[in-house]
């Protein structure tokens, strides 16, 4: 298969119609443990699934080893990587210019922030990477991003390094110039685009930027 230009990995998460709305022709579908089975049973067939499918029965299992191009499967103990980090590297691995993640937020607050320590690693790698889900769409940003229109509209920002210097807002009700944000700062939190798009410049650290609604 020829690299392909954007990979997004179904996992185990919290899914619905809106993380369908999210593929687009051309995109490469990857399915982590249970998120196989959703791509599946709406009619798509993964790329490859992946995962220790220690939450699907073996009729469920049987399902996504029938309907999938590729099967990987892992031990559930015996392995040092989460499900969706594996299916993280495989797509990093296969030189997407993005990836998007759907079904890496819910219940399991620990895989939650652990998907969202993803996004560094796919930044240090210079893939563009998006954590979506139905009301939140995450970005990771240590250079410049411009945000146009979303159905999201609040956007916060709040640093994953211990201090992100430089920040700098245009196009937003809040501005800010050469800001300095530190872990357990509020001061990004909840602000919104004035204008057609918006541009957030940074000096130095890592920012989340984050995109919701309620």
């Amino acid at each position: 298969m020829s690299n392909p230009t954007r990979i997004i990995l179904f996992a185990g998460g919290n899914l619905g119609d809106w993380a369908l709305e999210e593929v687009e022709a051309g995109d490469c579908l990857v399915g982590v443990d249970r998120g196989a089975l959703f791509l599946i049973r709406h009619g798509l067939r993964p790329r490859l699934s992946i995962g220790d499918f220690d939450s699907v029965t073996p009729e469920e299992w049987a399902e996504i080893s029938a309907h999938s191009e590729e099967v990987r499967s892992c031990d559930p103990v015996l392995k040092d990587m989460t499900d969706t980090e594996m299916g993280f590297v495989w797509a990093l691995d296969q030189g997407a210019q993005e990836i998007v993640l759907t079904g890496a937020l819910g219940s399991r607050f620990d895989h939650t922030l652990a998907n969202v320590h993803l996004l560094w690693k796919g930044l240090r790698s210079g893939v563009r990477c998006r954590i979506v889900d139905a009301a939140n769409d995450i970005m990771l940003v240590d250079r410049e991003l411009t945000l146009g229109p979303s159905r999201f509209p609040h956007i916060s920002l709040l640093p994953l390094t211990p201090e992100v210097t430089g920040i700098t807002l245009s196009g937003f009700q809040y501005p800010l110039e050469h800001a300095t944000l530190r872990l357990g700062d509020t001061l990004g939190i909840s602000n919104v685009l004035t204008a057609d798009s918006g541009t957030i410049s940074v000096a130095s650290g890592c920012l989340l930027v984050i995109r919701s609604k309620d």
